[in-house]
C-alpha cells in the first residue's frame, strides 16, 4: 500500500491532537506538556511530505521513557487519574509518530476519541466538554475523509475541510435526539465504582493562613467563588451578608493563621437546639468541586449529617469530597450560637495574643484610647472606630510594602489598605489592651443571577472582618464599613464600578476597564456553566425522577416503554423525512417511470442497471406482443425530455399516456397468455 495520507486528514490528526492538549493542558506536569508540545509542531513538519514514514524507533522511544519520567516525578505513581490520563496521552502522541499507512490513521482517531473522553475524569465542566465535542467532530472528519479518498475533491483543503465538516455535523445531527432521549429516560443507575479525590488541588482561593494582600489579590479575580440557591425573596439584607468559612486568631507578626481549638466539633446538642431557630434555609454549591470549606452565612448550621459544624463556625467536610451537589444550610440570624463561656480560658489565651516587641507605636496608640474611654469596652471600641474616621483611611487593592512593624506602617504611615489591612489592625488594637479578637475571613455580599433564582459570589467579593468578645459573645465588627460603606452596601462588585480609585494611582483605567469587560464575560459563563451542571451533569435519579414525575412517569416499566416508543417514533419520523425528500426531488419524469415500473409484475420492472432505452427494448422483445413499437417511441420522447434543451409540459402528458398504453400492451399479452 502506497503510504499516503490525504492533507485534510493530516489536519484533522494535528486538529486533533491539539484538542486533546488543550483540554488536558491545566492538569499535565509542566515538562510533559513541553514534550507533547515538541511532538504537535515535528508532526507538522513531517506531514508537509507526499509520504509518510515512521519515526526513528530511537527516537520515538527516548521521547516517552522522558514523557513518563516526568509523569512519575510529577505524581510519584504511575497508578490513578492523573497519572493513568498523562499515560494514556503520551501513548497516543507516540502513536502518531508511527503513522505509515491508513490503518495506523484508523486506531489514532479510534484512540483518541477514547483519551478525549478520558479528560472528563478531570473535569466535567461546559469548556471541556465543549473542547471533548470538537475532538469528537475532528475525529469523525478524518474518518469521514477516509472513507471518501477514493473520490475527488476540492483542490483547497479549506473547501474540502468545510465540506466534510458538514457531513459530519449532518451525521451528529441525525444522532442527537436519540441521545437525548437516552439521557432524558434511561434509568439513571448509581455508578459502579467511585473515583478517588486528587489531594491538595482545592482553587478555591480561599488559604487558611492570610498575610497582607491576599486577599487583595483574589478580590481582582471575577472567578466565580459559589453559589447559593433558594428563595431569593428571604435572603437577608445586605448587611447581613457575611459567608463565613473560618477563623484566623493566631498571629506572628506576618501572618495570621488558625488555631487547632477552632477546628474541633461545636457542641452538637446546642447545635440541634438551635434548628428550632432557623430563619432562612438555603443551599451552597461551590464553583470548585474540591472546595475545603462551606462558605455559609454567619451564624449557620449545615443539615447534612456529612458535614460537621467547627467551634469558630466554620463548615467543612468529615472527610475529603467532591462538592458537586449543594449543601443544605440553615441561617440562624442573631442567635446565641457563638456563646463562648464554657470555653473562655481557651479562648481568651488564643485570641489575645500579640508579639510584643513589634509595632509599639500602635500599642501606645490603643493604650491612650482605652484610658479615654475610661477602660469600658464597648466605648473603647467606638473611640476606636472614631479614631479610622477622622485619619483619612483610603481603601485600595494596590496598598503597597509593608516594613517590619506592620500596623504601624499601616496606621500611621501609609494608610491604605485592603479590607485584611483593616480586620488585621483593628484586631490587634483590641488585643493590645486585653480583648479577645479575632479576623474572620470568608466572602461578603454578592450579587443576583440572570435568572434570578439564584446569589453569585466571586472572588472579588473576598472579605476579612473581625470578632470581639463582649459578655461571653462574639460580636462582629467590620472596620471596612468605617472607611468605604459602600462596599458593604452595595456590594464589591458595584463599589468597583463607582470607585476607580480602588484599583490604585497606577493604570486605574486599564485596571478597570478589564475588570468591567471580565465581569459581563463572567457573569454570563458562569451561569451557562451553572445550567450545565444542574441541568446536565447533576442530572442524577432524583432529579429524573422528579422530572418524569411531572410527565405523570411514575415506575420503570413506564418509563422504558416511553423510551422505547420514543425511538421507535423517531425512526418512523426519519424514514417518513427520507422518504418525503427523495419524493420531492423526483422529477415528474421519473414519478411517471416508478408509477409504471410498479404495476408490471417483478421480471418486467426495470432493473437498476437498465438505461430506459434498454428497459423498453427488453420489453418489446416480449413474446406474442401485437405493438411493439409504442415501446420504441417511449423511449425516444424520453431522451426527447431528458436531453433536448427544452421540452414543454404537453411532452410530458404525452409521455404519461404512452407509458399507459404500454401497460396495457403488457396487460393484453397477460390475458392472452392465460387463455
Amino acid at each position: 500500500m502506497k503510504n499516503t495520507v490525504n492533507s485534510s486528514v493530516k489536519l484533522t490528526i494535528l486538529l486533533s491532537l491539539s484538542l486533546i492538549l488543550m483540554a488536558q493542558a491545566v492538569y499535565l506536569p509542566i515538562m510533559l506538556l513541553v514534550i507533547l508540545l515538541i511532538t504537535i509542531a515535528t508532526l507538522f513538519i513531517h506531514f508537509r511530505q507526499t509520504e509518510l514514514h515512521a519515526f526513528s524507533k530511537l527516537w520515538t522511544g527516548l521521547g516517552v521513557l522522558a514523557a513518563l519520567a516526568s509523569i512519575y516525578f510529577s505524581y510519584r505513581t504511575f497508578i490513578g487519574i492523573e497519572a493513568g490520563v498523562a499515560i494514556l496521552t503520551t501513548f497516543l502522541f507516540a502513536k502518531a509518530l508511527e503513522i505509515k499507512n491508513t490503518r495506523d490513521v484508523i486506531i489514532i482517531f479510534n484512540f483518541a476519541l477514547f483519551v478525549a473522553a478520558s479528560s472528563f475524569l478531570f473535569s466535567q465542566s461546559i469548556l471541556m466538554a465543549s473542547i471533548v465535542f470538537a475532538c469528537l467532530v475532528s475525529s469523525f472528519m478524518g474518518l469521514y475523509r477516509l472513507q471518501t479518498s477514493g473520490f475527488k475533491h476540492q483542490d483547497r483543503i479549506t473547501v474540502g475541510f468545510q465540506q466534510d465538516l458538514k457531513h459530519v455535523a449532518k451525521f451528529i445531527g441525525l444522532a442527537v435526539p436519540f441521545f437525548v432521549l437516552l439521557f432524558l429516560f434511561f434509568p439513571r443507575l448509581p455508578p459502579l465504582w467511585h473515583i478517588p479525590i486528587p489531594e491538595n488541588k482545592a482553587v478555591t482561593g480561599m488559604s487558611d493562613r492570610m498575610s497582607p494582600g491576599d486577599i487583595a489579590k483574589l478580590s481582582q479575580s471575577s472567578a466565580l467563588a459559589f453559589r447559593i440557591l433558594g428563595d431569593m425573596s428571604k435572603l437577608p439584607p445586605r448587611s447581613e451578608l457575611y459567608w463565613r468559612a473560618m477563623v484566623l486568631d493566631h498571629y506572628d507578626g506576618q501572618t495570621w493563621s488558625s488555631s487547632p481549638f477552632n477546628q474541633q466539633n461545636y457542641n452538637s446538642e446546642n447545635q440541634t437546639r438551635q434548628l428550632q431557630h432557623a430563619q432562612f434555609t438555603y443551599r451552597y454549591l461551590a464553583a470548585d468541586p474540591q472546595s475545603s470549606w462551606v462558605m455559609g452565612l454567619d451564624q449557620s448550621i449545615p443539615n447534612n449529617p456529612q458535614y460537621s459544624l467547627k467551634n469558630d463556625g466554620s463548615i467543612v467536610p468529615n472527610r475529603a469530597v467532591q462538592l458537586n451537589e449543594p449543601i443544605d444550610l440553615q441561617w440562624l440570624a442573631k442567635s446565641r450560637l457563638q456563646d463562648i463561656s464554657n470555653d473562655y480560658p481557651i479562648v481568651k489565651k488564643t485570641t489575645t495574643e500579640y508579639p510584643v516587641n513589634l509595632d509599639i507605636r500602635a500599642q501606645k496608640l490603643a493604650q491612650q484610647l482605652f484610658e479615654q474611654a475610661g477602660r469600658d469596652p464597648e466605648r473603647y471600641i467606638h473611640h476606636v472606630i472614631d479614631w479610622y474616621k477622622h485619619q483619612h483611611f483610603a481603601y485600595t487593592l494596590q496598598p503597597g510594602l509593608l516594613g517590619q512593624n506592620r500596623i504601624d506602617d499601616f496606621l500611621f504611615q501609609s494608610k491604605q489598605g485592603f479590607c485584611e489591612h483593616y480586620a488585621s489592625s483593628f484586631t490587634l488594637l483590641m488585643r493590645y489592651v486585653g480583648l479577645p479578637a479575632r479576623i474572620v475571613v470568608g466572602y461578603q455580599g454578592g450579587e443576583l443571577a440572570p435568572d434570578g433564582k439564584s446569589w453569585e459570589l466571586r472572588q472579588l467579593d473576598a472579605h476579612a472582618w473581625t470578632e470581639v468578645e463582649l459578655n461571653g459573645k462574639w460580636m462582629r465588627v467590620d472596620p471596612t464599613a468605617i472607611i468605604a460603606p459602600q462596599r458593604i452596601d452595595t456590594g464589591m462588585q458595584n463599589y468597583m464600578d463607582a470607585e476607580q480609585n480602588v484599583w490604585g494611582a497606577e493604570r486605574s483605567n486599564v485596571r478597570y476597564q478589564q475588570y468591567a469587560l471580565l465581569k459581563k464575560m463572567r457573569i454570563w459563563s458562569d451561569y451557562a456553566s451553572y445550567q450545565w451542571q444542574s441541568k446536565v451533569v447533576g442530572y442524577n435519579a432524583e432529579s429524573q425522577q422528579s422530572w418524569l414525575t411531572k410527565l405523570g412517569i411514575h415506575s420503570t416499566y413506564t418509563m422504558v416503554m416511553v423510551l422505547v416508543l420514543s425511538i421507535l417514533s423517531l425512526l418512523t419520523g426519519y424514514f417518513l423525512f427520507i422518504f418525503y425528500l427523495r419524493w420531492k426531488n423526483t422529477s415528474e419524469i421519473e414519478r411517471l417511470l416508478w408509477r409504471f415500473s410498479k404495476g408490471l409484475q417483478y421480471d418486467l420492472r426495470k432493473q437498476e442497471f437498465e438505461t430506459i432505452p434498454v428497459w423498453m427494448q427488453r420489453l418489446s422483445e416480449r413474446k406474442e406482443l401485437v405493438d411493439t413499437q409504442v415501446f420504441k417511441n417511449t423511449a425516444q420522447l424520453h431522451q426527447k425530455i431528458m436531453y433536448a434543451p427544452q421540452h414543454s409540459q404537453q411532452e410530458i402528458e404525452q409521455f404519461g399516456k404512452m407509458l399507459k398504453t404500454c401497460a396495457l400492451v403488457l396487460k393484453n399479452k397477460r390475458k392472452i397468455l392465460s387463455k
